[in-house]
């Protein structure tokens, strides 16, 4: 298979309970909520992980040592360079995640996703740094009015989303608008539902493969 000259970057938080997923934590309690976002960054991670790019890179926050699945997540982050997320906010930890991830890596095209869609596939992800060599940027949108992946051909048009409101159910509108306003091109990949409460889980629980962490972690969970 063809090496993509793609970075693929995971932005990604320790999942600790208490600090992981906590609107999903109101509904299956703290420590139900960093096991279910250690099964999802442990699947995105592998999916990255078997991606036909050139590097991949995982921008972290959150102290590992108190997070659930901590000894897992450490052996599969030993594929991956690992750089600490910096920033006063999360816009702006973003923006500072591709750079970093463009330094570490020597390549210019970014390729972000965080570990919200345990659904995504090496496959998925391959066809996202395809289209990226043939534009400026790709942008797939979330269906809660997000987006759960940006791919940048060089990491200084990510420094848009500083100006970019987070969380928010027009964040993907205007991520796209900020990269419009600064002359990128974008193509739109393929939108996906990604996991932040309780009445996400069985969308995505539905197109993960069976044998994934994200669906043992789910099993009992009833929406």
């Amino acid at each position: 298979m063809t090496v993509l000259p793609v970075v693929a970057l995971v932005v990604a938080k320790a999942p600790v309970p208490g600090l992981a997923k906590t609107r999903l934590a109101t509904s299956v309690g703290d420590r139900g909520a960093a096991d279910i976002a250690a099964a999802a960054l442990l699947d995105t991670l592998d999916a990255v992980a078997a991606a036909p790019v050139q590097a991949r890179v995982v921008a972290l926050t959150g102290d590992l040592d108190d997070a659930c699945a901590a000894a897992d997540i450490r052996r599969r982050l030993e594929a991956f360079t690992v750089v600490p997320q910096r920033g006063e906010d999360f816009a702006d930890r973003l923006a500072n995640a591709h750079a970093d991830a463009a330094t570490a890596a020597g390549n210019g095209a970014v390729l972000q996703i965080g570990m919200d869609t345990p659904q995504v596939s090496a496959e998925i992800l391959a066809e996202c740094a395809e289209e990226l060599l043939e534009a400026q940027a790709v942008l797939g949108l979330a269906d809660d009015g997000g987006w759960w992946v940006l791919g940048v051909s060089d990491a200084s048009m990510a420094d848009c989303l500083r100006a970019v409101p987070m969380s928010r159910r027009d964040t993907g509108a205007l991520t796209l608008a900020a990269l419009y306003a600064r002359g990128v091109n974008v193509h739109l990949v393929g939108e996906l539902a990604d996991v932040d409460t309780v009445d996400d889980i069985d969308a995505v629980r539905r197109v993960c493969a069976s044998g994934s962490r994200f669906v043992r972690a789910t099993r009992t969970v009833r929406v």
